[in-house]
């Protein structure tokens, strides 16, 4: 029974696999007929009642979702809004200017580690590419250089901080959906690891090989910056003040935080009137929403445009997210629902693999389909059932769990994934290229994130 439900569970795990990289099937279906067939599997060998199977499968999608749908919608609602007023360049643009010229790959790293918190890093490389190109003129530094160093900074938050749709859907499946205060602070922290191996890199790497950008900009008169601002004017009008520009971001982040800080300190018991407050204005929904409302100051008016438009926008894109994040709750709640988490958790006990399960099994699953978020969602609701096995089932550890998820799927960026193609054709590099200089990124990166979350779940788990 034991090795036929093993069998049952790989099974199910190369369906998806071969479903969305081999077929390029959408994940929801993937995972939704990942979930029957183990649920009908498992009835089949006696785990339960057949007629059990599409229950279990329906609530296990609307469960998820119930804690964590409204805040993935606000959240991409907020970078739609970032984008269209031009409050990411703003902010692209008072991190320039704080960092000052002399480490210009350190503030473009920076600047995407920023902005890809709420965009989709696909969206915040093209929103900055052309901001990119003129400071790499003006700075007369190595456009590969300046390449790797923004598209790893976005890399690096877009993997491991909540709200970007991936983080925040694998924190909810390992039930942290109301610590994720907490999540966003220590994958704040974790980030930092990999933004920083991939400046290494660009510093590197950027000495190494040359694309037509750096030829062109040897010969071609220096751009001011001012000039790219003149272009940027007239696309967006005058850009938000800088403070309106980060509230959308630091506000939910700040009042989540302070939400985690006041459970803490009412522990289990009553809290005073400020400290429930607190906890309240810290609930990710919450926090979420008035950072919606900060980012409609962003809008030059509050007329059908932005309040149709531009929120439909984020509701659109939110919209496969969503999906894929319930059929991960589905598939998650089927393999909760069989023996499959108490026979690899008794297999695996003996490993000492603990926090690096994870870690693996999203790399598989990121380099095979290209999607990092689908690694994210995929992964979580596997590992889900066995944290208690690894010794993860703390808060903390199912926080570094989530981490190691994150880093698993940065493992590697290559032809079947998107931000991969938008990369390569806006910094105007071939494939080879490409591989070379932004896939070996992304490699490191997640190196560099799994040895910082080994580190930190020997210091703190």
């Amino acid at each position: 029974m034991g090795l036929l439900m093993i069998i049952l569970f790989v099974l199910s795990i190369v369906l998806i696999v071969v479903a969305t990289s081999v077929y390029n099937i959408h994940p929801f279906i993937a995972l939704i007929f990942a979930s029957l067939l183990v649920g009908l599997g498992a009835s089949a060998l006696g785990q339960f009642n057949v007629m059990e199977v599409e229950s279990v499968i329906r609530e296990g999608f609307g469960g998820i979702l119930a804690y964590i749908g409204i805040v993935i919608v606000l959240g991409t609602i907020i970078g739609v809004f970032l984008e269209k007023s031009g409050a990411a360049l703003r902010i692209a643009d008072t991190l320039i200017k704080a960092a000052g010229p002399k480490r210009p790959e350190v503030a473009m790293s920076i600047i995407g580690w920023f902005v890809s918190i709420p965009v989709f890093c696909d969206s915040g490389y093209i929103i900055l590419s052309s901001l990119r190109k003129s400071v790499t003129k003006k700075t007369h530094v190595s456009a590969v250089m300046m390449v790797v160093a923004l598209s790893t900074g976005l890399y690096a938050s877009h993997n491991l901080v909540p709200p970007t749709p991936g983080p925040i859907a694998a924190a909810a499946n390992l039930g942290l959906e109301n610590s994720l205060g907490l999540v966003i602070l220590i994958g704040l922290v974790v980030s930092v690891f990999p933004m920083t191996a991939g400046i290494l890199w660009a510093r590197y790497i950027g000495k190494k090989v040359q694309i037509p950008e750096d030829i062109e900009n040897e010969e071609a008169m220096l751009l001011d910056l001012e000039t790219e601002e003149g272009s940027i004017s007239s696309k967006y009008g005058e850009l938000p003040p800088p403070f309106w520009s980060f509230s959308p971001i630091l506000v939910p982040i700040f009042l989540m935080g302070m939400g985690t800080i006041a459970a803490l300190a009412a522990g289990t018991g009553e809290g005073s009137i400020l400290l429930n407050l607190m906890m309240f204005l810290g609930k990710p929904l919450i926090a979420i929403l008035i950072g919606f409302l900060f980012a409609l100051k962003l809008a030059p008016r509050l007329d059908e445009e932005v309040l149709m438009l531009w929120i439909g926008q984020g509701v659109k894109i939110a919209g496969p997210f969503i999906l894929i994040t319930g059929a991960g709750g589905a598939f998650g709640a089927i393999i909760k629902a069989t023996s499959i988490s108490t026979i690899l958790g008794t297999a695996m006990s003996g490993w000492s693999l603990g926090i690096l399960v994870p870690f693996f099994i999203a790399a598989a699953l990121k380099t095979a389909q290209g999607s990092s978020t689908t690694a994210l969602v995929t992964t979580s609701a596997i590992v889900a059932p066995l944290l208690a096995s690894f010794g993860l089932d703390s808060q903390m550890g199912a926080i570094l769990t989530v981490m190691s998820i994150g880093a698993g799927a940065m493992v590697v960026t290559h032809a079947n994934d998107s931000y991969f193609w938008v990369v390569t054709q806006f910094a105007g590099m071939d494939v080879k290229t490409s591989y070379k200089t932004l896939t070996m990124a992304t490699l490191i990166q997640g190196l560099a994130t799994i040895f910082a979350v080994v580190v930190l779940a020997l210091i703190l788990l």
